[in-house]
């Protein structure tokens, strides 16, 4: 069995989706798109969907990392990305959710807000994309790309803003799914490749990176995901951040 990953260059729920793909022992072929235009090329695949990460396997084609993750344990049931017990899987899938629904954006709106404001980091998100051009000619003709990317996923000021507000009560629920051995066991599941692509992205700012220091959190990404493409060096004022905070101990 081989798949066909589709993903975009520092898509941290595109390398969610790898991260499963080479959890469960399953080849695949990458092809990275740039961002924006990704959207007409998908639709060209037959794909229904405009976002990735999007995979060709077994002849379906699935998108978004929470389907991606289903179709995967139906396909090869082990590993299991999903633990056995009911009331433990309902955890799982919970953190799963909100990992998806809320934690993914936040790291995505900021580095776009960030990249717009500052090219510095441009280059280094691009380290090993397979996009049939060098990186840097993609760093080169980025501008317009970024600038699209920062509206489409409404990374406008007054949204970072609140999210970067939003950071210190995620790691705390983070920090607390790892306390109750949701995340972060031995026996990865769907919730650690959904909840640790997004804190490791935060990681590579130095904008977010202070708000994670000292936390269970920023040790779990680092364990999680070692090595994750990108650095961004500060860009956001100092007044939109909030002060860091130290980890909970309970609760």
């Amino acid at each position: 069995m081989k798949a066909t990953l589709f993903s975009i260059p520092g898509s941290h729920p595109a390398l969610g989706a790898r991260m499963m793909l080479e959890h469960k022992g399953i080849d695949y072929r990458r092809i990275d798109l740039a961002p924006v235009l990704s959207r007409g090329i998908l639709r060209v695949a037959g794909f229904e969907g405009v976002k990735v990460p999007a995979i060709r396997i077994d002849g379906r084609k699935i998108q978004g990392s929470r389907q991606i993750a289903r179709a995967l344990d139906q396909l090869v049931p082990e590993p299991a990305l999903f633990p056995d017990d009911p009331e433990q899987r309902a955890k799982v899938e919970e953190a799963e959710r909100w990992a998806d629904e809320v934690l993914q954006d936040i790291p995505r709106r900021v580095i776009w807000n960030i990249l717009k404001r500052d090219p510095r980091g441009r280059r280094s998100y691009l380290e090993g994309a397979k996009l049939g051009l060098p990186v840097s000619v993609a760093a080169k003709t980025a501008a317009p790309l970024v600038g699209m990317s920062r509206r489409l996923n409404g990374a406008d000021d007054e949204t970072v803003r609140a999210d970067l507000q939003s950071i210190p009560e995620a790691i705390d629920r983070v920090d607390g799914l790892l306390r109750d051995k949701v995340i972060g066991t031995a026996r990865k599941n769907a919730a650690d490749f959904q909840i640790g692509p997004s804190l490791r992205l935060m990681m590579t700012m130095d904008d977010i990176r202070p708000l994670m220091e000292g936390h269970s959190a920023a040790d779990y990404a680092m364990w999680l995901v070692p090595d994750f493409p990108g650095y961004a060096p500060a860009a956001l004022p100092d007044e939109w951040k909030p002060e860091p905070q130290p980890e909970r101990l309970s609760g």
